[in-house]
């Protein structure tokens, strides 16, 4: 990736220094910082065009079962990709220390809401 790229992806800052002509580089300090950012271009780049393109097809009428099966998929994808994206403002509103908390959770996240749905039946009852 050149530096005129990592300048797109707000990677790196051009920077210049009184009375010199030359051009400075300077990246992010923070890991978080590059993470972050990385997040959010992948998200502007990559997501927000594929869920403009989701949109404007689901608003298309069709007829056919073949079609209305492909919109009934699209639709799924959106709705994935826009709950994805909802957590993502959301996790982006943490700290670096309850993200790191967070991903070391891992797996246990599930353990987690497992027993939460045990802990929720009511013996002889319905959840």
């Amino acid at each position: 990736m050149g530096l005129k790229e990592l300048m797109a992806w707000r990677l790196v800052k051009l920077e210049h220094l009184p009375g010199d002509r030359r051009d400075y580089f300077t990246a992010p300090g923070e890991i978080w910082t590059i993470f972050t950012t990385l997040a959010e271009e992948r998200q502007r780049r990559e997501v927000e065009p594929t869920l403009s393109m989701l949109r404007v097809a689901l608003l298309e009428s069709t007829d056919s079962p073949e079609d209305l099966h492909a919109q009934a998929r699209m639709r799924e994808m959106y709705e994935l990709m826009e709950l994805m994206t909802t957590w993502f403002a959301e996790v982006r509103k943490l700290s670096p220390s309850t993200l790191v908390k967070l991903m070391e959770l891992g797996g246990k996240v599930n353990r987690l809401l497992e027993l939460k749905d045990k802990l929720m039946v009511v013996p002889g009852g319905k959840p």
